[in-house]
């Protein structure tokens, strides 16, 4: 038990130096290498500059990563003396067992030796009285009769030789008693001090413990909020458009387009096909459609699937709430609906106008459960406005009164948005998916892009370099190219990430600042992820060639980048990613299905 208790108190202490190394290197890099006071870095809101910011990310980082080492170390040293801990409480219990059993024997003994005390004293009464009257030698051999007299003699003898074994066995037995009973009694105490040891150094080591942890979790409370920055300008960045085509069709930009001149070369820029959010009908594809001579039924049948109902007498008393605008009737409502231009009627899509009635009106009363609830006005629901948009929209309407798309009797929340980029994602509402489909004439992707019927449409979002915000701003940049430095830096830093992801909160663009008002705290610079690069196969300066690689569920797998330093292939999503990070301006990709092209 000794080996043990010191075992025990050698772990104890050693676990102890490592969290007073870990307390001493939380003061030394808060003393020596933290230019900014604590309280700033508490309360990002305050930071005024963010020169501020970016130190106090970076020193955070550090810091738990410091921190972050050595309390692993410790968890595990923890988690070993715990399971000794653990060890030891199962031998103290089986001791206090032995040691139970061992008292309830000894109480046997107790009452075993109070029987043989009565018969201590009956031989030693015994042999008293045999003293007093046994007979001399003399008086056996003068009695007269030889033979009664030997064996009289003998069986005295033999009577005080008995009671003197019972008086020897019964000592001994008492002195076992004794010496038993002490060490007893010493184990005891051993076990009793053991126990409180072991009970109090193991809650002391877990408050250590949870003190260092819940260091670790405010310096990465910390961390998360000055992060935030870099989100909120990755929203500001890609937020760029409205999901439906509204009543004016978007404008074709001849500079998002790839036959745009940017007066330097090489330059590379991204295409998106199409912009969020691919779900349910594409409104340019089922233009596409209607010209192509499709029926309402089957533009509605391609998009939803072949398992929807469309319900032709569905209720039309039913009233929707408009946040704003009051009550109406559902078809008063679909006629004030502003999602679709009416000029397509004119140009051959009248049953995508009466499509895109269905779609409105079942998003409608599945969006506020048959009227029970209100519903916006604005894109985040449907554009609604308080008058009839007349024309052939309204004919449209008219013509599909009480078409609703239904599932198991109720309405189905149809999603539609303006352009997918020629694949339309599978969703599931009301306990219904739709199907993920190639909107291509030839139904797969066999035939896309050349007839895709988004691209029969027109839609100026089929294939599109984005480089403005949603309120038109572009940040000074006039397109969407990019020179080989611009795109190496790019290359570079997916080079780092797809090493070190833990690299990603230091990747975002390097003029944010100008861009955005404010730069993102630990950004690293041009230079810096060159640096970095140097350990993952480059840093890469000339980009020869770029090409994609296409999955058959509608988003680019690969991208490969032939450059100075060789051939590298990034997954498609992380080169989204990263781009959308680190590209200037408001430079970014809209759709995980893209292409890069090098002019």
């Amino acid at each position: 038990m000794n080996v043990k208790y010191l075992i025990f108190k050698n772990r104890r202490e050693r676990f102890l130096v490592v969290i007073l190394v870990a307390i001493g290197l939380l003061g030394l890099v808060m003393a020596r290498g933290f230019p900014v006071r604590a309280e700033q870095c508490d309360n990002p809101s305050s930071i005024g500059d963010t020169e501020t910011i970016r130190l106090c990310i970076s020193r955070l980082n550090d810091l738990v990563n410091s921190v972050s080492g050595a309390h692993t170390k410790n968890k595990t040293d923890l988690q070993q003396l715990q399971q000794q801990v653990a060890r030891m409480a199962s031998q103290i219990k089986s001791l206090e067992e032995a040691i139970a059993l061992k008292q309830k024997a000894i109480g046997v003994q107790d009452r075993a030796f109070d029987s043989q005390m009565e018969t201590l004293s009956g031989a030693v009464r015994s042999i008293y009285i045999r003293d007093q009257t046994a007979p001399t030698l003399a008086a056996v051999i003068l009695g007269g009769n030889l033979d009664q007299a030997v064996w009289e003699w003998g069986v005295y003898r033999t009577a005080i030789q008995r009671d003197r074994d019972a008086i020897v066995g019964i000592t001994g037995k008492l002195e076992n008693l004794r010496t038993e009973k002490q060490l007893l009694e010493n184990q005891q105490k051993q076990v009793a001090s053991l126990k409180t040891q072991v009970d109090s150094k193991t809650k002391a080591l877990a408050v250590e413990v949870a003190k260092v942890e819940e260091a670790i979790g405010r310096l990465e409370g910390q961390i998360d909020r000055l992060s935030a920055r870099q989100q909120e300008i990755l929203a500001a960045k890609t937020g760029l458009f409205t999901t439906s085509v509204g009543e004016v069709p978007e404008a074709d930009d001849p500079a998002s387009r790839p036959d745009y001149n940017p007066g330097f070369s090489p330059a590379f820029a991204a295409f998106s096909f199409g912009a969020p959010h691919f779900k349910g009908m594409s409104q340019y594809g089922a233009f596409g459609r209607a010209k192509a001579g499709q029926s309402v039924e089957e533009i509605l049948r391609a998009y939803y699937g072949g398992g929807i109902e469309i319900k032709r007498d569905y209720s039309t008393g039913i009233n929707i709430t408009v946040r704003g605008y009051g009550t109406v009737d559902i078809e008063t409502y679909a006629k004030r609906i502003y999602e679709m231009p009416s000029s397509w009627g004119d140009q051959g899509g009248m049953e995508a106008l009466k499509a895109q009635a269905v779609a409105a009106r079942s998003y409608a009363l599945a969006y506020t459960n048959n009227g029970s609830g209100a519903i916006c006005a604005t894109e985040a629901c449907q554009v609604y406005k308080p008058a009839n948009k007349g024309g052939k929209w309204e004919e449209a309407v008219n013509a599909t009164r009480g078409w609703v798309l239904v599932v198991g009797g109720r309405p189905f929340s149809a999603r539609y948005a303006s352009t997918s980029g020629g694949y339309q994602e599978a969703y599931t509402a009301g306990g219904y998916t739709t199907p993920g489909l190639w909107d291509t004439s030839c139904g797969n992707q066999g035939c896309w892009t050349g007839e895709a019927y988004e691209k029969k449409a027109s839609s100026p979002w089929f294939y599109k370099g984005w480089y403005r915000t949603r309120s038109g701003s572009s940040c000074g940049r006039g397109h969407p190219w990019l020179n080989e430095g611009e795109l190496a830096d790019i290359i570079n830093a997916l080079l780092v990430y797809s090493r070190d992801s833990g690299a990603i909160s230091h990747l975002s663009q390097t003029d944010a600042g100008s861009c955005w008002g404010s730069a993102v705290p630990g950004t690293w610079s041009k230079d810096e992820v060159v640096s970095r690069a140097t350990n993952y196969g480059g840093p890469i300066t000339n980009v020869r060639s770029i090409s994609t690689t296409y999955a058959t569920n509608g988003v680019t797998a690969r991208v490969s980048v032939n450059t100075d330093k060789g051939s590298f292939d990034f997954n498609g999503s992380d080169f989204k990613l990263i781009f959308n990070l680190r590209a200037p301006a408001a430079v970014h990709l809209t759709s995980g299905l893209f292409n890069v092209e090098k002019k």
